[in-house]
């Protein structure tokens, strides 16, 4: 299909978006599994609730409308839920693995944000203010769980440094005992 108006590129973006947030909301719960940070776990648990309704704002819109939800599958969401899959696949648990899904997850929300930000000013310069207003509530929730994960970063990313310093000190004195006993036996 062709889109040849404002009018139905609009439905396309919101299609698109509708699919999004499904995506998430099946992906989330595996990707909260991963998370050691209770902080990180709370924030994203809050969030999934949050999608739940961002959901269902969007079946208002497209009741307002009186259009259909489906037929399209978000490529973007597939491929940024595929990259969170693939850190948890790839980084080992614990902080450095809690870093690497917030990266994840704010990556996600950024592209909601501009989602979202396309969608609520090409409604309200249609007229459409009941739109507009569900839109940029959705909006500024994805804005508010984007600061919430940045403040989260800060802890946890100190939390994964931390890790690695023990790690590193920790292959130090391994490969320090290693040389002691090298040395002795040499000397023997």
């Amino acid at each position: 299909m062709s889109i040849t108006t404002a009018e139905e590129l609009f439905v396309d973006e919101l299609k698109d978006i509708y699919s999004a947030e499904k995506q998430a909301i099946k992906a989330y719960p595996r990707i909260t599994k991963a998370v050691s940070s209770e902080e990180l776990k709370q924030a994203l648990e809050t969030h999934l609730d949050q999608t739940k309704g961002q959901l269902e704002r969007l079946d208002r819109v497209f009741e307002i409308l009186e259009k259909r939800s489906g037929g399209k599958t978000c490529e973007a969401m597939k491929g940024l839920l595929e990259e969170a899959s693939e850190s948890i696949e790839e980084v080992d648990e614990g902080p450095v693995l809690d870093v690497a899904i917030i990266a994840a997850a704010q990556r996600i929300e950024h592209y909601e944000m501009a989602a979202y930000g396309t969608v609520a000013t090409l409604a309200e310069a249609m007229g459409q203010t009941e739109i507009h207003e569900l839109l940029t509530q959705t909006l500024q929730e994805e804005k508010e769980t984007d600061q919430l994960l940045t403040g989260v970063a800060e802890g946890v990313n100190s939390e994964a440094l931390s890790a690695n310093e023990e790690d590193e000190a920790e292959d130090d004195e391994a490969e320090q005992s290693k040389s002691r006993k090298t040395a002795k036996s040499k000397s023997k």
